[in-house]
C-alpha cells in the first residue's frame, strides 16, 4: 500500500524538524539508532506510516528515505562551501556533482565537499573529476572534522593526499 502524500510530507517535516533541533549530522551512531526506534513506536510518526506497511519497515522507512533525503538536501548547500573557499556565492558553475556533492565552476575549478569521515572518496572524486575535465582541482571542503579528525595527527594523511592530488584547498570544518 503506498502512503498518501499529505502523510508522508507530515512525518517529513515533523522529522526532519526534530533531526534540525538535534543537530542530527553531530550525533553518533548509537544516538541515531536510539532515535529511529523512539520514533517508529511514536504514535504521530512510526504509528502513522504503520498503517500503510509493516511495523518491522517504519524504521527502515524512516532511516533509508525520509531521514537520508534530509541529510543529502542539508549538505548540498554550496552557500557555506563557497564562502570557506573564499569564492563568491553567485559565481558561475556548469556541473553539478553529487556523492560527494560538488561543482565544476565555468572557469575550469572543481570543488567538493563531504563529512571529514569520507575523505576518502571525495578527495579521489575532486581528483578524478579535475583530471577527466581537464580542470584544476581548486577545493575540498570537510565538515564534522571533530568526530575523527582533530587531531594533527589525524589529518596529516589527509593533507598529504590532498597534497599528491594537487587539491588547491583543504578546509576543516567542525
Amino acid at each position: 500500500m503506498r502512503i498518501p502524500e499529505s502523510i508522508r510530507e507530515d512525518v517529513r517535516i515533523k522529522l526532519w524538524s526534530e533531526a534540525d533541533r538535534l543537530d542530527w549530522p553531530t550525533l553518533t551512531l548509537p544516538a541515531k539508532s536510539r532515535y529511529y526506534t523512539i520514533w517508529t513506536e511514536t504514535p504521530d510518526l512510526g504509528g502513522r506510516l504503520g498503517a500503510f506497511m509493516d511495523a518491522r519497515q517504519v524504521r527502515v522507512y524512516i532511516k533509508d528515505t525520509l531521514l537520508k533525503a534530509y541529510t543529502r538536501e542539508r549538505t548540498s548547500d554550496a552557500s557555506r562551501v563557497l564562502r570557506v573557499l573564499g569564492l563568491p556565492g553567485n559565481i558561475d558553475f556548469s556541473t553539478t556533482y553529487i556523492k560527494p556533492h560538488g561543482r565544476r565552476l565555468t572557469d575550469g575549478r572543481e570543488i567538493a565537499w563531504s563529512r571529514a569521515t569520507e575523505w576518502k572518496a571525495t578527495l579521489l572524486a575532486l581528483h578524478e573529476r579535475a583530471f577527466e575535465g581537464n580542470a584544476t582541482a581548486f577545493g575540498a571542503v570537510l565538515f564534522e572534522a571533530n568526530a575523527r579528525h582533530s587531531s594533527p595527527e589525524s589529518r596529516a594523511v589527509v593533507e598529504s593526499a590532498a597534497k599528491k592530488l594537487e587539491i588547491q584547498k583543504l578546509v576543516w570544518l567542525e
